[in-house]
């Protein structure tokens, strides 16, 4: 799923799917007299957006989350993003990235894009699981086998995943497959 998209659901039916700006269109456009719940579909997080009517002079981005402030310039390096946030070390630590080549800047970077590497597979099944954990938890808490099917995706256990959210509606059981498709390893994949 796109990191951009987002669905909206009115009660247990996908009503729509696309960018938040599509999706905030066909969203004004709705009549439907069901609660709609917009979910994130990378991140399965709920999506608040305004769908009331703009007010006179809004402008055109009316309804849409509103533009971060800009925060005040910081010594560094603008041009490249970077940001001077504080990190808490014991002195040992320090001492050791004070030795390294191009000093501890260079090597806290080094070391979190190591790491980074070497954990993708780990972090992209956690981020699955907690993805579909969140809307798992806002769409269907109250459906039967909710608690089995959250132990089932915490436990890796795609099979039995898979055949306890089954029987609940439709949109949400084909959602929760899709946010959770990165949270299985082959072995438990079913054939």
């Amino acid at each position: 799923m796109s990191a951009r998209t987002v669905t909206a659901f009115g009660g247990f039916e996908r009503i729509a799917h696309g960018s938040r700006e599509d999706v905030f269109a066909q969203m004004r456009q709705h009549a439907g007299g069901a609660a709609i719940l917009i979910f994130d579909d990378t991140s399965g997080a709920l999506v608040d957006l305004d769908l009331r009517e703009p007010t006179p002079g809004a402008g055109a981005g009316a309804g849409a989350e509103p533009a971060p402030e800009s925060a005040p310039r910081s010594v560094g390096r603008p041009k490249l993003g970077v940001v001077a946030r504080e990190v808490t070390l014991l002195p040992r630590h320090w001492d050791w990235l004070s030795r390294q080549p191009g000093g501890a800047s260079v090597a806290l970077r080094r070391l979190v894009e190591e790491a980074r590497r070497i954990h993708q597979g780990r972090d992209t099944v956690r981020e699955s699981r907690e993805a579909t954990y969140r809307f798992m938890t806002a769409m269907a808490g109250s459906l039967e086998g909710f608690e089995e099917a959250a132990r089932a995706l915490f436990a890796g256990d795609h099979k039995r995943f898979v055949a306890l959210v089954a029987p609940w509606p439709v949109d949400v059981s084909h959602y929760l497959q899709g946010l959770a498709a990165a949270s299985w390893s082959d072995e438990n994949a079913p054939t």
